[in-house]
Protein backbone atom coordinates (compact mmCIF):
# COMPACT_ATOMS: atom_id res chain seq x y z
CA UNK A 1 0.00 0.00 0.00
CA UNK A 2 0.99 3.24 -1.27
CA UNK A 3 -0.34 6.62 -0.31
CA UNK A 4 0.58 7.74 -3.83
CA UNK A 5 2.08 6.15 -6.85
CA UNK A 6 4.97 6.88 -7.77
CA UNK A 7 7.15 5.34 -10.17
CA UNK A 8 10.56 2.97 -9.04
CA UNK A 9 12.19 5.78 -11.18
CA UNK A 10 10.93 8.85 -9.89
CA UNK A 11 11.88 6.93 -6.30
CA UNK A 12 15.19 6.65 -7.08
CA UNK A 13 15.49 10.44 -8.24
CA UNK A 14 14.20 11.66 -5.14
CA UNK A 15 16.09 9.70 -3.02
CA UNK A 16 19.46 10.86 -4.95
CA UNK A 17 18.14 14.61 -4.42
CA UNK A 18 17.74 14.25 -0.67
CA UNK A 19 21.26 13.15 -0.77
CA UNK A 20 22.34 15.22 -3.14
CA UNK A 21 20.67 18.66 -2.86
CA UNK A 22 21.96 19.60 0.73
CA UNK A 23 25.71 19.26 -0.76
CA UNK A 24 25.14 21.33 -3.83
CA UNK A 25 23.15 23.85 -1.75
CA UNK A 26 26.09 24.62 0.02
CA UNK A 27 28.15 24.84 -2.88
CA UNK A 28 25.65 27.71 -4.07
CA UNK A 29 25.37 29.25 -0.93
CA UNK A 30 28.96 30.37 -0.94
CA UNK A 31 28.29 32.02 -4.59
CA UNK A 32 27.20 35.33 -4.72
CA UNK A 33 23.49 35.72 -5.11
CA UNK A 34 22.13 36.13 -8.43
CA UNK A 35 21.19 39.57 -9.27
CA UNK A 36 17.01 39.63 -8.34
CA UNK A 37 17.85 37.31 -5.59
CA UNK A 38 19.49 38.86 -3.29
CA UNK A 39 17.28 40.71 -0.68
CA UNK A 40 17.60 43.54 0.81
CA UNK A 41 20.43 42.34 1.96
CA UNK A 42 23.42 39.23 0.93
CA UNK A 43 22.67 37.53 4.72
CA UNK A 44 19.04 37.86 4.14
CA UNK A 45 19.25 36.14 0.96
CA UNK A 46 21.29 33.62 1.72
CA UNK A 47 19.56 32.54 4.98
CA UNK A 48 16.30 32.43 2.63
CA UNK A 49 18.72 30.12 0.30
CA UNK A 50 18.62 27.93 3.54
CA UNK A 51 15.53 27.76 4.17
CA UNK A 52 14.17 27.26 0.72
CA UNK A 53 17.33 24.34 0.18
CA UNK A 54 16.08 22.34 3.24
CA UNK A 55 12.83 23.26 2.48
CA UNK A 56 12.54 21.40 -1.07
CA UNK A 57 14.85 18.34 0.42
CA UNK A 58 11.73 17.89 3.10
CA UNK A 59 8.95 17.52 0.72
CA UNK A 60 10.87 15.10 -1.51
CA UNK A 61 11.38 13.22 1.92
CA UNK A 62 7.73 13.41 2.47
CA UNK A 63 6.89 12.97 -0.92
CA UNK A 64 9.45 9.17 -0.76
CA UNK A 65 7.47 8.57 2.29
CA UNK A 66 4.24 9.08 0.27
CA UNK A 67 5.45 6.83 -2.55
CA UNK A 68 7.34 4.22 -0.20
CA UNK A 69 5.30 0.51 -0.25
CA UNK A 70 3.90 0.05 3.57
CA UNK A 71 3.15 -3.10 2.75
CA UNK A 72 6.92 -4.20 2.12
CA UNK A 73 8.08 -1.93 4.32
CA UNK A 74 11.31 -4.72 4.74
CA UNK A 75 12.23 -5.09 1.34
CA UNK A 76 15.01 -2.15 0.14
CA UNK A 77 12.45 0.71 -2.00
CA UNK A 78 14.41 3.69 -4.32
CA UNK A 79 17.74 1.67 -4.69
CA UNK A 80 20.29 2.99 -7.06
CA UNK A 81 23.06 0.95 -7.35
CA UNK A 82 26.17 2.09 -9.84
CA UNK A 83 29.99 1.01 -10.00
CA UNK A 84 32.16 3.44 -8.14
CA UNK A 85 35.61 1.71 -7.62
CA UNK A 86 35.86 -1.49 -9.14
CA UNK A 87 38.97 -2.93 -7.89
CA UNK A 88 37.62 -2.19 -4.79
CA UNK A 89 33.89 -3.73 -5.42
CA UNK A 90 32.55 0.21 -3.61
CA UNK A 91 29.57 0.92 -5.49
CA UNK A 92 27.09 4.09 -5.11
CA UNK A 93 24.51 1.51 -3.12
CA UNK A 94 21.84 3.76 -2.27
CA UNK A 95 17.97 2.13 -0.39
CA UNK A 96 15.74 2.64 2.09
CA UNK A 97 13.52 0.32 4.25
CA UNK A 98 11.51 0.69 7.19
CA UNK A 99 14.44 1.29 9.34
CA UNK A 100 16.11 4.07 7.38
CA UNK A 101 12.79 5.94 6.31
CA UNK A 102 11.67 7.48 9.74
CA UNK A 103 15.61 8.67 10.46
CA UNK A 104 15.16 10.19 6.96
CA UNK A 105 12.47 12.35 7.54
CA UNK A 106 13.00 13.18 11.10
CA UNK A 107 16.97 14.75 9.21
CA UNK A 108 15.10 16.89 7.19
CA UNK A 109 12.64 18.01 9.55
CA UNK A 110 14.25 19.21 11.80
CA UNK A 111 17.27 20.76 9.39
CA UNK A 112 14.49 22.23 8.10
CA UNK A 113 13.07 23.59 11.15
CA UNK A 114 16.70 24.92 12.18
CA UNK A 115 17.20 26.92 8.88
CA UNK A 116 14.12 28.70 9.61
CA UNK A 117 14.49 29.35 13.23
CA UNK A 118 17.61 30.33 12.18
CA UNK A 119 16.38 32.72 9.54
CA UNK A 120 15.02 34.92 12.06
CA UNK A 121 17.35 34.49 14.93
CA UNK A 122 20.70 33.45 13.68
CA UNK A 123 23.12 33.05 16.07
CA UNK A 124 26.12 35.77 16.71
CA UNK A 125 29.27 34.54 14.42
CA UNK A 126 31.23 35.23 11.46
CA UNK A 127 29.33 35.08 8.04
CA UNK A 128 25.40 33.92 7.45
CA UNK A 129 27.42 31.94 3.82
CA UNK A 130 29.94 29.76 6.01
CA UNK A 131 26.88 29.11 8.63
CA UNK A 132 24.00 27.83 6.14
CA UNK A 133 26.67 26.27 4.28
CA UNK A 134 27.96 24.05 7.03
CA UNK A 135 24.51 23.33 8.01
CA UNK A 136 23.51 21.78 4.53
CA UNK A 137 27.00 19.63 4.17
CA UNK A 138 26.37 18.32 7.48
CA UNK A 139 22.46 17.59 6.65
CA UNK A 140 24.23 16.21 3.26
CA UNK A 141 25.92 13.75 5.50
CA UNK A 142 23.14 12.92 7.83
CA UNK A 143 20.86 12.03 4.98
CA UNK A 144 23.28 9.76 2.99
CA UNK A 145 24.40 7.98 6.69
CA UNK A 146 20.86 6.40 6.34
CA UNK A 147 20.64 6.12 3.08
CA UNK A 148 23.72 4.12 1.62
CA UNK A 149 24.44 0.15 1.58
CA UNK A 150 27.97 -0.02 0.90
CA UNK A 151 29.69 -0.04 4.16
CA UNK A 152 33.02 2.52 2.87
CA UNK A 153 30.40 5.01 1.71
CA UNK A 154 28.72 4.93 5.15
CA UNK A 155 31.98 5.75 6.49
CA UNK A 156 32.67 8.37 4.39
CA UNK A 157 28.97 9.59 5.07
CA UNK A 158 29.55 8.67 8.87
CA UNK A 159 32.81 11.10 8.49
CA UNK A 160 31.02 13.99 6.25
CA UNK A 161 29.12 15.40 9.78
CA UNK A 162 32.27 15.96 11.84
CA UNK A 163 33.93 18.91 10.29
CA UNK A 164 30.71 21.22 9.62
CA UNK A 165 29.71 20.18 13.58
CA UNK A 166 32.96 21.09 14.65
CA UNK A 167 32.89 24.81 13.20
CA UNK A 168 29.40 25.69 13.95
CA UNK A 169 30.47 24.84 17.92
CA UNK A 170 33.89 26.28 17.46
CA UNK A 171 32.34 29.66 15.27
CA UNK A 172 29.29 30.15 16.79
CA UNK A 173 29.01 28.76 19.94
CA UNK A 174 29.05 29.74 23.34
CA UNK A 175 31.84 29.90 26.64
CA UNK A 176 34.34 27.88 26.02
CA UNK A 177 33.59 27.05 22.53
CA UNK A 178 37.18 26.00 21.25
CA UNK A 179 37.84 23.64 24.02
CA UNK A 180 33.91 21.66 23.71
CA UNK A 181 34.79 21.38 20.21
CA UNK A 182 38.20 20.29 20.22
CA UNK A 183 36.73 17.38 22.76
CA UNK A 184 33.95 16.91 20.38
CA UNK A 185 36.24 16.40 16.91
CA UNK A 186 39.26 14.62 18.86
CA UNK A 187 36.82 11.65 20.39
CA UNK A 188 34.67 11.53 17.49
CA UNK A 189 37.82 10.87 15.46
CA UNK A 190 39.77 8.59 17.87
CA UNK A 191 36.27 6.21 17.33
CA UNK A 192 35.91 6.64 13.49
CA UNK A 193 39.27 5.21 13.29
CA UNK A 194 38.75 2.02 15.05
CA UNK A 195 35.29 1.66 13.45
CA UNK A 196 37.26 1.76 9.67
CA UNK A 197 39.41 -0.92 10.82
CA UNK A 198 36.56 -2.96 11.77
CA UNK A 199 34.78 -2.16 8.35
CA UNK A 200 37.51 -3.52 6.54
CA UNK A 201 38.25 -6.53 8.41
CA UNK A 202 34.38 -7.53 7.90
CA UNK A 203 34.99 -6.42 3.81
CA UNK A 204 37.74 -7.89 3.48
CA UNK A 205 36.92 -11.57 4.84
CA UNK A 206 33.52 -11.49 3.30
CA UNK A 207 34.99 -10.39 -0.42
CA UNK A 208 31.90 -7.73 -0.27
CA UNK A 209 31.50 -4.18 1.47
CA UNK A 210 27.30 -4.10 0.20
CA UNK A 211 25.07 -4.22 3.51
CA UNK A 212 22.46 -6.11 1.92
CA UNK A 213 24.41 -9.17 0.59
CA UNK A 214 26.37 -8.67 4.45
CA UNK A 215 22.77 -9.08 5.86
CA UNK A 216 21.53 -11.51 3.65
CA UNK A 217 24.49 -13.87 4.99
CA UNK A 218 24.18 -13.13 7.97
CA UNK A 219 27.59 -13.40 9.69
CA UNK A 220 27.94 -17.08 8.07
CA UNK A 221 30.94 -16.24 5.89
CA UNK A 222 32.70 -14.78 9.11
CA UNK A 223 34.09 -16.86 11.88
CA UNK A 224 33.19 -16.08 15.37
CA UNK A 225 36.87 -14.65 16.01
CA UNK A 226 36.12 -12.22 13.38
CA UNK A 227 32.63 -10.90 13.94
CA UNK A 228 33.86 -10.14 17.52
CA UNK A 229 36.99 -8.34 16.89
CA UNK A 230 34.46 -6.32 14.17
CA UNK A 231 32.14 -6.04 16.86
CA UNK A 232 34.82 -4.51 18.96
CA UNK A 233 35.98 -2.34 16.67
CA UNK A 234 33.12 -0.99 14.93
CA UNK A 235 31.22 -0.97 18.10
CA UNK A 236 33.60 1.25 19.95
CA UNK A 237 33.14 3.67 17.04
CA UNK A 238 29.45 4.15 17.15
CA UNK A 239 29.80 4.13 21.10
CA UNK A 240 30.88 7.35 20.98
CA UNK A 241 28.97 8.73 18.41
CA UNK A 242 25.67 7.54 20.33
CA UNK A 243 27.13 8.11 23.39
CA UNK A 244 27.27 5.27 25.42
CA UNK A 245 28.72 5.86 29.21
CA UNK A 246 31.64 6.10 29.42
CA UNK A 247 32.66 7.14 26.48
CA UNK A 248 29.88 10.05 26.61
CA UNK A 249 31.97 13.26 28.07
CA UNK A 250 32.70 15.16 24.90
CA UNK A 251 28.64 14.95 25.06
CA UNK A 252 27.51 17.66 27.89
CA UNK A 253 30.47 20.44 26.97
CA UNK A 254 29.33 20.09 23.12
CA UNK A 255 26.01 20.76 23.70
CA UNK A 256 26.47 23.65 26.32
CA UNK A 257 28.73 25.53 24.12
CA UNK A 258 26.70 24.88 20.56
CA UNK A 259 24.29 27.41 19.60
CA UNK A 260 20.69 26.40 19.65
CA UNK A 261 20.54 25.37 16.16
CA UNK A 262 23.90 22.91 16.46
CA UNK A 263 22.43 21.41 19.65
CA UNK A 264 19.08 20.56 17.89
CA UNK A 265 21.11 18.87 15.34
CA UNK A 266 23.67 17.15 17.33
CA UNK A 267 21.03 15.60 19.71
CA UNK A 268 18.37 15.05 17.20
CA UNK A 269 20.12 13.75 14.37
CA UNK A 270 23.99 13.16 14.78
CA UNK A 271 23.77 11.11 18.11
CA UNK A 272 21.17 8.46 16.07
CA UNK A 273 23.77 8.02 13.75
CA UNK A 274 25.76 5.76 15.79
CA UNK A 275 22.46 3.77 16.76
CA UNK A 276 21.23 3.17 13.52
CA UNK A 277 25.30 1.89 12.89
CA UNK A 278 24.69 -1.01 15.32
CA UNK A 279 21.20 -1.72 14.46
CA UNK A 280 22.03 -1.30 9.90
CA UNK A 281 25.50 -3.18 10.58
CA UNK A 282 26.48 -5.45 13.75
CA UNK A 283 23.08 -6.99 14.16
CA UNK A 284 22.78 -8.83 10.90
CA UNK A 285 26.40 -8.63 9.48
CA UNK A 286 28.04 -9.95 13.34
CA UNK A 287 25.33 -11.73 15.19
CA UNK A 288 27.63 -13.71 16.90
CA UNK A 289 30.01 -11.10 17.65
CA UNK A 290 26.74 -8.82 18.64
CA UNK A 291 25.93 -12.07 21.12
CA UNK A 292 29.23 -11.83 22.49
CA UNK A 293 28.90 -8.79 23.79
CA UNK A 294 25.57 -7.83 24.12
CA UNK A 295 25.67 -8.30 28.29
CA UNK A 296 28.50 -6.07 28.26
CA UNK A 297 26.73 -3.67 25.80
CA UNK A 298 23.38 -3.33 28.09
CA UNK A 299 25.32 -3.02 31.83
CA UNK A 300 27.27 0.27 29.94
CA UNK A 301 23.74 0.70 28.54
CA UNK A 302 21.74 0.78 32.21
CA UNK A 303 25.03 2.22 33.85
CA UNK A 304 24.69 5.29 31.60
CA UNK A 305 20.38 5.39 32.16
CA UNK A 306 21.01 5.92 35.90
CA UNK A 307 25.03 7.85 35.57
CA UNK A 308 22.87 10.71 33.47
CA UNK A 309 19.78 10.65 35.72
CA UNK A 310 22.36 11.21 38.82
CA UNK A 311 23.94 13.76 37.49
CA UNK A 312 20.80 15.40 36.19
CA UNK A 313 19.46 15.13 39.68
CA UNK A 314 23.55 16.95 40.87
CA UNK A 315 22.74 19.94 38.29
CA UNK A 316 18.81 20.44 39.17
CA UNK A 317 19.58 20.91 42.82
CA UNK A 318 19.34 24.37 44.41
CA UNK A 319 22.85 26.37 44.31
CA UNK A 320 24.42 23.79 42.30
CA UNK A 321 24.36 26.50 39.44
CA UNK A 322 23.83 23.49 36.76
CA UNK A 323 23.13 24.46 33.12
CA UNK A 324 19.72 24.30 32.04
CA UNK A 325 21.28 22.97 28.42
CA UNK A 326 24.07 20.63 29.97
CA UNK A 327 21.43 19.27 31.85
CA UNK A 328 18.93 18.64 28.74
CA UNK A 329 22.61 16.70 27.62
CA UNK A 330 23.01 14.46 30.42
CA UNK A 331 19.52 13.23 30.45
CA UNK A 332 20.39 12.35 26.69
CA UNK A 333 23.04 9.93 27.87
CA UNK A 334 20.48 8.23 29.95
CA UNK A 335 17.95 8.34 26.78
CA UNK A 336 20.34 7.41 24.66
CA UNK A 337 21.38 4.07 27.22
CA UNK A 338 17.60 3.22 26.72
CA UNK A 339 18.37 2.08 22.70
CA UNK A 340 21.60 0.41 23.50
CA UNK A 341 19.54 -1.26 25.79
CA UNK A 342 16.73 -2.50 23.29
CA UNK A 343 19.22 -3.16 20.72
CA UNK A 344 21.54 -5.52 23.50
CA UNK A 345 18.31 -7.61 23.67
CA UNK A 346 18.70 -8.61 20.45
CA UNK A 347 15.16 -9.52 20.24
CA UNK A 348 12.22 -7.75 17.68
CA UNK A 349 10.44 -6.32 20.60
CA UNK A 350 13.71 -4.67 21.97
CA UNK A 351 15.00 -3.03 18.37
CA UNK A 352 11.92 -1.94 17.63
CA UNK A 353 12.15 -0.60 20.79
CA UNK A 354 15.13 1.18 20.37
CA UNK A 355 14.17 2.50 17.12
CA UNK A 356 11.12 4.03 18.25
CA UNK A 357 13.28 5.82 21.23
CA UNK A 358 15.20 6.93 18.76
CA UNK A 359 12.39 8.85 16.62
CA UNK A 360 10.88 10.12 20.30
CA UNK A 361 14.55 11.67 21.56
CA UNK A 362 15.09 13.14 18.11
CA UNK A 363 11.54 14.61 18.63
CA UNK A 364 11.31 15.95 22.54
CA UNK A 365 15.24 16.80 22.81
CA UNK A 366 14.74 18.64 19.37
CA UNK A 367 11.95 20.35 20.86
CA UNK A 368 13.81 21.06 24.45
CA UNK A 369 16.85 22.60 23.14
CA UNK A 370 15.02 24.93 20.66
CA UNK A 371 12.98 25.74 24.13
CA UNK A 372 16.19 26.34 26.17
CA UNK A 373 17.91 28.12 23.79
CA UNK A 374 14.41 30.60 24.05
CA UNK A 375 15.17 30.93 27.56
CA UNK A 376 18.51 31.82 27.40
CA UNK A 377 18.31 34.36 24.88
CA UNK A 378 15.28 35.73 27.08
CA UNK A 379 17.13 35.50 30.42
CA UNK A 380 20.72 35.72 29.01
CA UNK A 381 21.63 32.80 31.01
CA UNK A 382 20.59 29.42 31.52
CA UNK A 383 22.13 29.01 34.82
CA UNK A 384 18.77 26.78 36.72
CA UNK A 385 19.55 29.08 39.87
CA UNK A 386 19.44 32.53 38.39
CA UNK A 387 16.13 31.00 36.33
CA UNK A 388 14.49 29.81 39.54
CA UNK A 389 15.84 32.32 42.40
CA UNK A 390 15.42 35.43 40.79
CA UNK A 391 12.47 35.88 38.33
CA UNK A 392 9.75 35.49 40.86
CA UNK A 393 6.72 33.61 39.02
CA UNK A 394 9.06 32.63 36.77
CA UNK A 395 8.06 31.60 32.94
CA UNK A 396 4.63 30.66 33.90
CA UNK A 397 4.07 34.22 35.38
CA UNK A 398 6.56 36.23 33.00
CA UNK A 399 5.64 34.08 29.20
CA UNK A 400 3.38 31.94 30.04
CA UNK A 401 3.15 29.79 26.75
CA UNK A 402 6.90 29.50 26.84
CA UNK A 403 6.62 28.28 30.29
CA UNK A 404 3.89 25.68 29.40
CA UNK A 405 5.29 24.65 26.12
CA UNK A 406 8.74 23.48 28.31
CA UNK A 407 6.47 21.47 31.12
CA UNK A 408 5.39 19.95 27.76
CA UNK A 409 8.54 18.77 26.63
CA UNK A 410 9.86 17.75 29.67
CA UNK A 411 7.09 15.40 30.59
CA UNK A 412 7.21 13.70 26.99
CA UNK A 413 10.92 13.31 28.23
CA UNK A 414 10.28 11.68 31.22
CA UNK A 415 7.70 9.51 29.73
CA UNK A 416 4.35 10.15 30.22
CA UNK A 417 2.00 7.33 28.44
CA UNK A 418 0.20 8.86 25.40
CA UNK A 419 3.43 10.90 24.54
CA UNK A 420 6.07 9.29 21.81
CA UNK A 421 8.45 9.08 25.22
CA UNK A 422 6.80 6.11 26.61
CA UNK A 423 6.69 3.69 23.93
CA UNK A 424 10.47 3.40 23.37
CA UNK A 425 11.56 3.02 26.97
CA UNK A 426 8.59 0.39 27.07
CA UNK A 427 9.39 -1.44 24.63
CA UNK A 428 13.00 -1.52 25.16
CA UNK A 429 12.21 -2.89 28.84
CA UNK A 430 9.95 -5.23 28.14
CA UNK A 431 12.58 -6.74 25.66
CA UNK A 432 15.32 -6.72 28.28
CA UNK A 433 12.44 -9.07 30.02
CA UNK A 434 13.15 -12.19 27.56
CA UNK A 435 16.17 -11.48 25.27
CA UNK A 436 17.34 -12.94 22.89
CA UNK A 437 18.21 -16.89 22.84
CA UNK A 438 21.92 -17.14 23.95
CA UNK A 439 21.85 -14.49 26.04
CA UNK A 440 21.42 -14.52 29.92
CA UNK A 441 17.47 -13.77 31.43
CA UNK A 442 18.69 -13.20 34.38
CA UNK A 443 21.33 -11.01 33.61
CA UNK A 444 18.70 -9.07 31.50
CA UNK A 445 16.05 -8.83 34.20
CA UNK A 446 18.30 -7.08 36.53
CA UNK A 447 19.26 -4.58 33.70
CA UNK A 448 15.68 -4.04 32.84
CA UNK A 449 15.14 -3.14 36.86
CA UNK A 450 17.84 -0.70 36.76
CA UNK A 451 16.59 0.64 33.67
CA UNK A 452 13.10 1.39 35.00
CA UNK A 453 14.71 2.79 38.23
CA UNK A 454 16.49 4.64 35.73
CA UNK A 455 12.61 5.92 34.75
CA UNK A 456 12.01 7.18 38.15
CA UNK A 457 14.86 8.95 38.77
CA UNK A 458 14.21 10.49 34.99
CA UNK A 459 10.55 11.53 36.18
CA UNK A 460 12.49 13.28 39.38
CA UNK A 461 14.84 15.65 38.01
CA UNK A 462 12.44 16.77 35.16
CA UNK A 463 9.94 17.28 37.50
CA UNK A 464 12.36 19.47 39.48
CA UNK A 465 13.17 21.46 36.22
CA UNK A 466 9.81 22.38 35.45
CA UNK A 467 8.83 23.08 39.32
CA UNK A 468 12.26 25.62 39.54
CA UNK A 469 11.95 27.05 35.73
CA UNK A 470 8.58 27.49 35.56
CA UNK A 471 7.47 28.16 39.09
CA UNK A 472 9.77 29.90 40.66
CA UNK A 473 11.53 29.69 44.24
CA UNK A 474 10.28 32.99 45.49
CA UNK A 475 6.56 33.44 46.51
CA UNK A 476 4.79 34.56 43.50
CA UNK A 477 3.52 37.78 45.64
CA UNK A 478 7.07 38.78 47.39
CA UNK A 479 8.49 41.92 46.34
CA UNK A 480 11.60 41.66 44.39
CA UNK A 481 14.32 44.26 44.29
CA UNK A 482 15.23 46.17 41.18
CA UNK A 483 18.01 44.09 40.36
CA UNK A 484 15.43 40.86 40.64
CA UNK A 485 13.30 42.56 38.33
CA UNK A 486 15.48 42.61 35.33
CA UNK A 487 16.71 40.25 33.13
CA UNK A 488 20.03 39.36 33.05
CA UNK A 489 20.12 39.79 29.39
CA UNK A 490 21.08 43.69 27.76
CA UNK A 491 18.39 45.58 26.39
CA UNK A 492 18.22 45.54 22.98
CA UNK A 493 16.61 48.15 20.64
CA UNK A 494 13.14 47.18 19.15
CA UNK A 495 12.30 45.75 15.55
CA UNK A 496 14.62 43.83 13.22
CA UNK A 497 18.29 43.71 14.12
CA UNK A 498 21.09 43.65 11.30
CA UNK A 499 21.60 39.99 10.37
CA UNK A 500 24.50 38.43 11.90
CA UNK A 501 24.22 39.32 15.15
CA UNK A 502 22.91 36.90 18.14
CA UNK A 503 19.39 37.82 18.07
CA UNK A 504 19.26 39.04 14.77
CA UNK A 505 16.37 39.49 11.75
CA UNK A 506 16.92 39.55 8.15
CA UNK A 507 16.38 42.84 7.07
CA UNK A 508 12.89 43.07 5.60
CA UNK A 509 11.66 40.78 8.28
CA UNK A 510 8.46 42.34 10.25
CA UNK A 511 9.03 41.96 13.89
CA UNK A 512 6.56 39.38 15.89
CA UNK A 513 6.79 42.25 18.71
CA UNK A 514 3.59 42.08 20.49
CA UNK A 515 1.87 45.82 19.93
CA UNK A 516 3.26 47.91 22.87
CA UNK A 517 6.18 45.52 24.02
CA UNK A 518 9.53 46.85 24.39
CA UNK A 519 12.55 44.83 23.82
CA UNK A 520 13.63 42.27 20.70
CA UNK A 521 12.94 38.58 20.56
CA UNK A 522 16.16 37.19 22.12
CA UNK A 523 16.14 39.20 25.32
CA UNK A 524 13.93 41.96 26.82
CA UNK A 525 10.76 42.27 28.98
CA UNK A 526 7.10 42.88 27.68
CA UNK A 527 4.09 45.41 28.54
CA UNK A 528 4.30 47.35 31.86
CA UNK A 529 6.83 45.87 34.33
CA UNK A 530 5.27 45.39 38.15
CA UNK A 531 7.23 44.54 41.81
CA UNK A 532 5.38 40.88 40.99
CA UNK A 533 5.66 39.64 37.72
CA UNK A 534 7.71 41.56 35.15
CA UNK A 535 6.78 39.81 31.69
CA UNK A 536 9.24 38.42 28.96
CA UNK A 537 8.44 38.22 25.24
CA UNK A 538 6.32 34.93 24.76
CA UNK A 539 6.67 32.88 22.38
CA UNK A 540 6.86 34.39 18.58
CA UNK A 541 5.32 33.22 15.63
CA UNK A 542 8.91 32.17 13.57
CA UNK A 543 9.03 30.36 16.92
CA UNK A 544 5.48 28.71 17.01
CA UNK A 545 6.26 27.53 13.40
CA UNK A 546 9.61 25.88 14.02
CA UNK A 547 8.46 24.12 17.64
CA UNK A 548 4.91 22.79 16.73
CA UNK A 549 5.50 20.42 14.24
CA UNK A 550 7.98 19.02 17.26
CA UNK A 551 4.82 18.76 19.81
CA UNK A 552 2.23 17.15 16.97
CA UNK A 553 4.80 15.07 16.10
CA UNK A 554 5.02 13.61 19.50
CA UNK A 555 1.77 13.88 20.88
CA UNK A 556 0.51 11.81 17.19
CA UNK A 557 3.67 8.94 17.73
CA UNK A 558 2.52 8.85 21.76
CA UNK A 559 -1.29 8.56 20.55
CA UNK A 560 -0.63 6.31 17.40
CA UNK A 561 2.80 4.33 17.72
CA UNK A 562 1.47 1.63 14.59
CA UNK A 563 2.35 4.56 12.34
CA UNK A 564 6.31 3.79 13.14
CA UNK A 565 6.14 0.35 14.31
CA UNK A 566 4.02 -1.00 11.49
CA UNK A 567 7.50 0.59 9.43
CA UNK A 568 9.98 -0.92 11.68
CA UNK A 569 9.05 -3.91 12.81
CA UNK A 570 9.05 -5.71 9.18
CA UNK A 571 12.17 -4.28 8.65
CA UNK A 572 13.84 -5.74 12.12
CA UNK A 573 11.96 -9.08 11.65
CA UNK A 574 14.08 -9.46 8.58
CA UNK A 575 17.29 -7.96 9.68
CA UNK A 576 17.44 -10.32 13.25
CA UNK A 577 16.21 -13.57 10.81
CA UNK A 578 19.25 -12.66 8.23
CA UNK A 579 17.52 -11.72 5.05
CA UNK A 580 14.57 -14.04 5.36
CA UNK A 581 11.14 -12.91 6.44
Amino acid sequence: MTVIDISPSVMQFLLAFIVVAPLLGALAALLPAPPGLKGRNPDQAVLRHGVTVTGAVLVAAIVLAAGFDHDHPATMQATTDISWIPALDVRIHLGIDGISLPLLVLTALLTFLCALYSYFKLPAGPSPKAFVALVLVLESGTLATFAVLDLLLFFLAFEMVLIPMYFLIARWGGDQRQAAAWKFILYTLLGSVVMLLGLLLIGLKSGTFDMVALATDNGRGLTTSVQVIAVLAIGLGLAVKTPMWPLHSWLPDAHTAAPTVGSVLLAGVLLKMGTYGFVRILLPVAPDGMRTFAPYLAAFAVVGIVYGSLACLALARTGAKGDLKRLIAYSSVGHMGFVLLGIATMTPTGVNGALFANIAHGLITGLLFFLVGAVKDRYGTADLDTLAGATGAALYGRAPRLGALLAFAAVASLGLPGLAGFWGEMLTLFGAYSPAEGLSRPAFRTFMAIGAFGTLLTAAYMLIVVRRVCMGEHAPHSRLSPDEQSPQAPRAADGPQPSGTAGSQPSGTVSSQPSGAAGSASSETAGPRTATTPQLADIHPYEAAAWTPLVALTVLAGLWPAVLLGLTDPAVQQLLAGGKS
